[in-house]
C-alpha cells in the first residue's frame, strides 16, 4: 500500500519527463507509470506482481497510446468495485481520457471500452429491464438436455480425430464444443461449423480480417432474431424476443452477440486451460484418476488459477473515492482483474494450496454485473472435460510442457495449442455415454464427424422406461469404479 493516496491524474513536472532514452526503466512511460502493452509486457503475470509490489493492490498503469488506467490487484478490491454500483460505472462516457480526447477513435482497445446499449454496461432502470430479459432467457434453458447435447458434441468431436491417435485439443476441441454448445443453445444449431468457429476467434483477435469476421457472426444473429420474431420456438432468443422486457431487435442481436461471444471465449479458455492441468500436472491427475478430486472440483480449481478473463474493461468512478490506498478521481478508469486478483497473498499465501470447495474467486465477476451464464461454461467443461477422458484414458501431452505457448492481451490469455497423443481408439455411438468398450453402432440421426450443425433431435423423448439404451461395455478398463459408471450412466440419462 502506499503510505498517502495517490491520484491517477497528480501531475509531477520532474516524474512526467520519463526516464532518458537508453534509461535501462523498461516498460514505463509518463510519471515511470509502467505499460500494459508493447515488448516489456509480455509476461503480464509477472507485471502485474511487480505492480503489486510497488503499489499494492491498486496500481496505476498505462493502456496503449500511454492512456491512464488503475489497475485493481486485490481480491477484495475487486469485489468491492464490482458491488459498489453507487461510486463505479461500467458506462464508458463518464471516462476522463475519453471527454478530453486522450482515447482517439481508433484506440486498439475502442471495441472494449465503447459504450453499447446492453445490460453490461447500464444502469439502474435500463440495467434491470435489459438483465431482467437476459436471466429470464438463461432461466428457461433445460440443463439436463443441456449436458446431453454437450456430451453428444464432445462425443462427435473426439469422433474426429479418436482413430487417428493424435490431436491438438485446443483446435479441435476446445474451440469447437462451446460454438457447437451456443448456437444449439440460441436456436440456430445448422449455424454451427467450422467458418462460425474460424469467424468467432477472428473477431475476437482483434486481427485485420476482425471486422469481416464480426459482421459474418453479426449476420447469423440478425437472421436468427428475424426467423424468431416471426415463429418463436422455445429457445433462448425466442424467451429473449418474447420477454415483457420488449426489446427491439437491435437490443436482441447485441445481446445474442455479447452472451455468444463472452460465453465462447471464456469457455474455451477454460476448457483449455482445465484440460492442461490434467496433462501437466501429475498429482492433479492423480487425484481425479483416484476420486480425490472431482471434475467439477477441478474446473473451479482451473478457474483460481487461470481464469478464463485476465482483466474486465472496465469500471469508472462517479465520484471521487479511495479504493486500496489510492485516491481515484471523478472520472478514472479502472480495470476488474481477475487473474492477480485470484493471486491476492492475502487470501492464497500459499498458491499452491488446492482451492477445492471454494468457489469465492474472480472468475465470473460479482455484483450486478455478475456473468449470468456461468453455470453453462461450468456445464460445458464439466462434462467435456469428463467425457473426453472416458473416451482417452491414456491420453499424454505429445510436446515437452515448456513449448507450449499462449497468445496473450490485456483481457485474456490463450493457449494457442495443446498437441497431445493415445493409442487409437474407435468412434463411438453419440447417443451413448462414452466408455472403454467396443463402439456401438452410429445411428443415422447423427453424423460419425462433427459437421455442419450436427442435427440434434428434434425433440427430447419423454418415455416412461429409460430414454436411451444402457449399453455395458463389453470388458471395461480398470480406469474407474463400477460405482462411478453408473453414476455417469444416470448422468447420462439425465437422472443427476
Amino acid at each position: 500500500m502506499t503510505s498517502e493516496p495517490r491520484s491517477l491524474t497528480d501531475t509531477d513536472t520532474d516524474a512526467l519527463s520519463g526516464p532518458p532514452p537508453g534509461c535501462p526503466a523498461h516498460g514505463l512511460g509518463p510519471g515511470g507509470v509502467r505499460r500494459l502493452y508493447g515488448p516489456d509486457a509480455e509476461d503480464l503475470g509477472d507485471l502485474y506482481e511487480r505492480l503489486r509490489e510497488e503499489h499494492g493492490s491498486v496500481a496505476p498503469a498505462l493502456l496503449h497510446d500511454d492512456v491512464p488506467m488503475w489497475v485493481v490487484l486485490g481480491h477484495a478490491e475487486n469485489i468491492h468495485m464490482v458491488r459498489s454500483s453507487s461510486v463505479y460505472t461500467r458506462d464508458s462516457r463518464i471516462w476522463t481520457p475519453l471527454l478530453d480526447g486522450t482515447v482517439k477513435p481508433d484506440h486498439p482497445l475502442m471495441p472494449h471500452i465503447a459504450w453499447q446499449p446492453i445490460c453490461s454496461h447500464a444502469e439502474g432502470d435500463e440495467h434491470q429491464r435489459l438483465r431482467a430479459a437476459v436471466t429470464a432467457a438463461m432461466d428457461t434453458i433445460d440443463h439436463r438436455s443441456m449436458r446431453r447435447h454437450i456430451g453428444r458434441y464432445t462425443q462427435s468431436l473426439v469422433n474426429r480425430f479418436c482413430e487417428r491417435g493424435r490431436a491438438d485439443l485446443v483446435s479441435q476441441f476446445a474451440e469447437h464444443l462451446p460454438m457447437a454448445v451456443m448456437c444449439q443453445i440460441l436456436g440456430m444449431p445448422e449455424e454451427y461449423d467450422d467458418r462460425m468457429v474460424q469467424a468467432a476467434r477472428d473477431a475476437l483477435k482483434g486481427t485485420e480480417t476482425a471486422i469481416q469476421s464480426h459482421t459474418y457472426v453479426m449476420e447469423a444473429l440478425s437472421r436468427l432474431t428475424t426467423r424468431r420474431r416471426a415463429r418463436p420456438e422455445d429457445d433462448f432468443t425466442s424467451h429473449l424476443v418474447t420477454h415483457p422486457a420488449g426489446l427491439t431487435d437491435d437490443e436482441v442481436r447485441e445481446h445474442l452477440r455479447l452472451v455468444l461471444f463472452a460465453a465462447y471465449e471464456a469457455t474455451a479458455n477454460l476448457l483449455a486451460n482445465a484440460l492442461r492441468m490434467v496433462l501437466t500436472e501429475p498429482g492433479f491427475r492423480a487425484q481425479l484418476s483416484g476420486g480425490q478430486m472431482t471434475v467439477p472440483e477441478a474446473i473451479e480449481q482451473s478457474l483460481w488459477d487461470e481464469p478464463p478473463f485476465s482483466t474486465v474493461f472496465a469500471y469508472y468512478a462517479k465520484q471521487d473515492t479511495e479504493l486500496g490506498g489510492q485516491r481515484i478521481r471523478k472520472g478514472d478508469g479502472l480495470l476488474f482483474a481477475p487473474a492477480p486478483g485470484n493471486l491476492d497473498p492475502r487470501i492464497r499465501p500459499d498458491l499452491s494450496a488446492s482451492m477445492q470447495g471454494n468457489r469465492s474467486h474472480l472468475a465470473f465477476g460479482g455484483g450486478p454485473h455478475e456473468c449470468p451464464g456461468q453455470d453453462i461454461g461450468r456445464a460445458i467443461a464439466d462434462v467435456g472435460v469428463d467425457a473426453l477422458l472416458m473416451r482417452l484414458p491414456d491420453v499424454q501431452l505429445d510436446c515437452p510442457e515448456e513449448d507450449l505457448r499462449w497468445r496473450s492481451s490485456i483481457a485474456s490469455r490463450h493457449l494457442v495449442s495443446l498437441p497431445v497423443r493415445f493409442e487409437p481408439k474407435p468412434q463411438q455411438d453419440v447417443d451413448i455415454a462414452p466408455h472403454h468398450g467396443a463402439p456401438a453402432v452410429q445411428p443415422s440421426g447423427w453424423p460419425t464427424g462433427a459437421r455442419r450443425s450436427d442435427p440434434t433431435p428434434a425433440a427430447e423423448p419423454r418415455p416412461a422406461v429409460p430414454p436411451m439404451p444402457v449399453p455395458m461395455p463389453a470388458a471395461p478398463e480398470p480406469v474407474r469404479g463400477r460405482g462411478v459408471w453408473r453414476r455417469l450412466m444416470r448422468w447420462w440419462r439425465g437422472e443427476e
